[in-house]
């Protein structure tokens, strides 16, 4: 399918063939009729593109910060590979759009294929053909309405939870900033509810088209026609509201706010203007300054936009979803007319010249649509999908290689490879070792979403992009499948394709519970296809690999100390969603047991976990064969500023230590330290995938055995286990 993405390094906009998203449950398959321009946030973002570095830099001074902070915990080189492969990548465009519903996932039962929907959301509203929509993200269209004007539908919820934040009431008197798109939509909705209107713009055309539209006076910033409707509307007063619609630089907006107001006035922003308040005057008057946040209550919530969970209308009476639909219904009614702000609609296959005519200002439009091939005819009601889904078949079983037997290697033909999702971690850290490799072939990629399928598939080379999994897992020619996706799916991923025959590299945490990991290992049983690496990758550092080496052989027990500043998270990261992804710990503490397991070549007996009231910061001691322990403390209310990992190994009279994989030191009888200056904070990745490689190749041993993987994620679960007994729990031993 085709879909519009630009890219945010070189500003480049193209229309790029992806692949057709998967319907996932709890949401359904959309095939696009109309989509809407935004000439505002789109086009500022276009510009935003464009931008040298530096401008960019300037125009995102949040991510500048976050750079920082990667560059002091994961070093220059990974971090600058991080931020140019965002950079470097398409992106998305588009957030409102109308199309029929082509394929109806699990859990949903208010629409059916063939449904006339609208839909709403910059990572689900995109311009592309089809598109992925989750249940509280469309809503229905009502019958007799016109597709092309229910793709307002989200301009409209916009529009919609502003004027509701202005609170209006019968016979106030409102002003509207910025008469673009979002606003016309208030005006109209102002109008609807009983306000009287005062326009504001630079632009003539559009005060006409606001006018006509409702309002009572519009006009220039700076003109007299303005300050003389407000005055005379409202006796001297001032307005009840001012609705803050207009984008740009300029400090305008809220100074002509603060004088147009009346005494304890509401001042609304809803677009992205320059906020620098005059403080006397928003003082002297008291005046309420409120934000409104995009669609409404849900935007930004991963649980209500994602998963479903919708707020009790008893609490909260207009959401997301709920101001899509009565958007939609005030169109179908005629309250609203968007009609008359559609200033071009363009063939969906002229979309890249159509942001280029409004970018350089040949096109001058309020609102632009992309019509697309075989949409319903407006007026003719919604009408059923053109392409259905085709069935694909189940993964085989029976053959040699779906029978679990190790996947036979044909000579020294490349390793061919399936990547399992694309994300930040696969393309920063795995697939750039894999890119450039003469003997690897990169033969698929699949993920769920289909841009970044696309990226991946453009950046590293794949041979191709897909999101059925299945026929990925029943391709022969496929000998290596790499599992990098969030870790609620991985054991399920992992066991599926064990089961087909392949060779897995799956990244941390191989499971979430006992129950997981239970059915991986039943998967290698029933199988017989034990050719599996969890990406413990730190045995694999180079540095640590040879401190160890310094040391030398062990006779004694040892005594290990590893500290972790894990360090807080930031508010809607997907890790701190412990009921679905697992606990923190659950997802990074296998590396340190791992590490701490290797150094010391043996698997732990017991675990005892402790943790402070009121933190997440755990202790957790590790008892092993011989008499070794190790205290892992694994802690998230460190600074920043402080290094992620330090190590302390003591034994027989000598010491060895790991200074974030930066530098390490040996002491015993002669003292070994390393360089001071390394190349770069290597924890092993790319020693890692070589040592998988190398294995499927040569079809001998895994670089770590099953049974020490299993042991060291039944020990990381065994930390929960700990905590809630109040007790060490010990640990079965591998037979």
């Amino acid at each position: 399918m085709k879909q519009v993405v630009q890219n945010y390094k070189s500003g480049e906009l193209a229309l790029l063939d992806v692949p057709v998203p998967g319907c996932k449950p709890g949401g359904v398959l959309v095939r696009s009729a109309y989509s809407l321009i935004s000439t505002g946030t789109e086009l500022m973002k276009v510009s935003e593109a464009g931008m040298s570095m530096l401008g960019k830099a300037r125009s995102r001074p949040d991510q500048v910060a976050k750079v920082m902070q990667s560059v002091a915990t994961n070093g220059v080189p990974a971090t600058y590979r991080k931020v140019m492969g965002k950079l470097d990548s398409y992106t998305p465009l588009g957030y409102s759009l109308c199309g029929v519903v082509e394929q109806v996932g699990a859990g949903i039962d208010e629409v059916k294929v063939g449904d006339l929907v609208a839909c709403a959301g910059n990572e689900h509203a995109l311009h592309a053909e089809v598109n992925w929509v989750p249940k509280n993200l469309y809503a229905p269209v009502p019958e007799g309405l016109a597709a092309r004007h229910a793709a307002f539908g989200t301009v409209g919820s916009i529009a919609m939870q502003g004027v509701r934040r202005g609170e209006p009431q019968l016979g106030d008197v409102a002003l509207v900033i910025g008469l673009g798109l979002i606003g016309q939509v208030v005006v109209q909705l102002l109008a609807a509810a009983g306000v009287r209107v005062v326009g504001v713009d630079p632009d003539p055309v559009r005060c006409e088209l606001a006018a006509g539209l409702g309002a009572v006076a519009c006009g220039d910033p700076g003109s007299a026609t303005v300050v003389s409707s407000v005055a005379e509307l409202t006796d001297g007063h001032g307005v009840d509201q001012v609705y803050l619609a207009a984008g740009g630089g300029s400090n305008e907006p809220v100074e002509l706010a603060a004088r147009l107001s009346r005494d304890r006035g509401r001042v609304v922003d809803i677009g992205k203007c320059r906020l620098d308040l005059p403080w006397n005057a928003y003082y002297e008057k008291e005046l309420d300054v409120r934000f409104s946040r995009s669609y409404g209550p849900g935007r930004y919530d991963p649980e209500y936009e994602l998963e479903g969970r919708d707020y009790p209308i008893g609490y909260v009476r207009w959401t997301e979803r709920r101001n899509l639909a009565c958007f939609l219904d005030l169109l179908a009614r005629g309250s609203v007319d968007v009609e008359p702000l559609i200033s071009h609609v363009a063939d969906f296959a002229d979309a890249v010249g159509t942001y280029q005519r409004l970018k350089d200002g040949e096109l001058k439009a309020v609102a632009v649509l992309f019509a697309y091939p075989d949409r319903p005819a407006d007026g003719d009601g919604p009408k059923a999908a053109q392409q259905p889904q085709v069935a694909v078949p189940a993964v085989r079983r029976g053959s040699d290689q779906a029978a679990g037997k190790a996947p036979v290697r044909r000579g020294s033909a490349p390793v061919r490879v399936a990547f399992v999702g694309a994300g930040n971690y696969a393309t920063s850290m795995l697939l750039p070792h894999l890119a450039e490799r003469e003997d690897v072939t990169l033969a698929q990629v699949v993920t769920t979403t289909a841009l970044s399928g696309a990226n991946a598939q453009r950046k590293f080379g794949f041979a191709r992009a897909s999101t059925d999994l299945d026929a990925a897992l029943a391709d022969p020619a496929i000998d290596a499948v790499f599992v990098v996706t969030r870790h609620s799916s991985h054991a399920e991923l992992t066991r599926r394709a064990l089961l087909a025959g392949k060779a897995v590299f799956v990244e941390k945490p191989l499971a979430l519970t006992e129950g997981e990991l239970a059915a991986v290992l039943a998967a290698v049983e029933e199988s017989g296809n034990d050719r599996l690496q969890v990406g413990f990758n730190r045995r694999f550092a180079p540095l640590l690999r040879e401190a160890r080496k310094q040391f030398g052989p062990r006779s004694g027990p040892a005594s290990v100390r590893y500290l972790v500043n894990a360090g807080r998270l930031e508010h809607g990261s997907w890790y701190l969603k412990q009921d679905t992804e697992g606990s923190r710990f659950v997802g990074e503490g296998g590396h340190f047991i791992d590490t701490v397991s290797w150094l010391l070549g043996a698997d732990p007996l017991s675990v005892y976990a402790l943790t402070a009231p009121g933190t997440e910061d755990l202790q957790v001691l590790l008892r092993y064969p011989g008499g070794s322990t190790a205290t892992l403390s694994y802690l998230t209310s460190g600074p920043g500023s402080f290094p992620k990992e330090t190590l302390d190994l003591i034994a027989d009279g000598r010491a060895l230590r790991l200074d974030d994989f930066v530098r390490a030191s040996v002491y015993g009888r002669k003292r070994w330290v390393s360089s001071r200056l390394p190349k770069a904070r290597d924890k092993g990745q790319r020693a890692e995938v070589n040592a998988f490689l190398a294995a499927v190749r040569s079809g001998g041993p895994m670089p770590v055995p099953v049974e020490s993987l299993a042991a060291t994620t039944a020990a990381t679960l065994a930390v929960r286990a700990s905590l809630v007994a109040g007790a060490p729990v010990a640990l079965a031993r591998a037979q």
